[in-house]
């Protein structure tokens, strides 16, 4: 029989999938069981939002009790990616953070202004990331648990200032990573290193490079350290590359953006579904809802690798800009 789910229904659901708390998704998640239809075919999907309201109401619980153990560093991701900037002192983090998202963190010419990590959230065309803004890392000392939110974040970039030795800047950060056993992909892992290793998706990103002779100072940045890194001039000052920095983040990410629509209508092109690269129609179909993996019949596709509206079945790839008719 099938789910006849009503518009609202289906609003109810976009608001859960976009919720950034427990309380929202316990909300939306009521608001669902209320609106579905009760009838045979849809007692799984009402058992399965009883099951994720009580799971949710749990953790709320869980969240409440352990409140004051938690640590600062202790971020919950948001958005497409997590993205931690770390670099010396006065490089220009906070006010990187500051350009590009809405968090606020404190600013000051002098060095050691941040104390803890500030989490904010930047706009790329219709995703957002999540920045986070952290202390400035020195020689003389590191907070491990830094290193440990290093560790689970998506892409960590490093922050350099053209203007006070930035070869030296990323030696040491580098260096104090690996002792973390924190290491760029692609490289070369020391001999002896303990296990675990982390490898890491690394953005090198030299700021202040707002004049020619600073561009000739990247330039050779380049050339001595013979990176294998993504790497980028941005002058915050001045806004120069700070879109092809998001830009930079966004393929850097791994992720896609597709589109459903319910047949005979227009899909919603501000409200994507963010997914790995290479992921099929039949992961995007349980990612919507995971009763939809077990009933998915075929889709029809709107894209640029595909006719439109061709019929596709479920070991299709999805493409970035694929717009998705799912029929069950």
């Amino acid at each position: 029989m099938p789910a006849n789910l009503p518009p609202t229904y289906l609003e109810a659901e976009r608001r859960y999938r976009e919720a950034r708390t427990t309380e929202e998704k316990i909300e939306a998640l009521e608001e669902m069981f209320a609106l579905i239809p009760k009838h045979k075919g849809t007692d799984k999907m009402q058992a399965d939002i009883k099951k994720r309201i009580s799971r949710h109401k749990e953790e709320a619980q869980k969240k409440k009790g352990a409140a004051k153990q938690k640590s600062v560093f202790s971020i919950e991701k948001e958005g497409a990616a997590q993205v931690m900037v770390i670099g010396p002192p006065n490089s220009g983090k906070s006010s990187l953070i500051t350009a590009l998202t809405n968090a606020e963190p404190e600013i000051a010419p002098f060095p050691h202004t941040t104390h803890k990590p500030t989490p904010g959230m930047a706009p790329y065309e219709n995703v957002q990331f999540q920045l986070i803004d952290t202390p400035p890392v020195a020689a003389e000392y590191v907070d491990p648990l830094m290193m440990d939110l290093a560790r689970r974040v998506d892409i960590v970039v490093i922050l350099l200032d053209i203007t006070t030795d930035p070869i030296g800047q990323f030696e040491d950060i580098i260096r104090i990573m690996g002792e973390y056993r924190i290491f760029p992909d692609g490289s070369a892992v020391p001999e002896g290193t303990r296990k675990p290793v982390f490898f890491k998706k690394v953005f090198i990103v030299v700021n202040k490079v707002d004049l020619p002779a600073r561009e000739e100072d990247f330039q050779t940045f380049m050339e001595l350290t013979e990176l294998k890194i993504p790497a980028l001039p941005i002058s915050i000052l001045n806004g120069t590359n700070l879109d092809v920095f998001l830009r930079k983040i966004y393929d850097m990410s791994g992720i896609i953006r597709v589109y459903s629509k319910n047949p005979g209508k227009d899909p919603d092109l501000d409200e994507p579904f963010v997914i790995p690269k290479d992921s099929t129609l039949e992961e995007l179909a349980g990612r919507i809802h995971k009763d939809f993996m077990s009933k998915l019949k075929y889709a029809r596709i709107w894209g640029r690798t595909v006719h439109d509206g061709m019929m596709v079945q479920r070991d299709y790839v999805m493409q970035d800009g694929d717009i998705v008719e799912i029929h069950l």
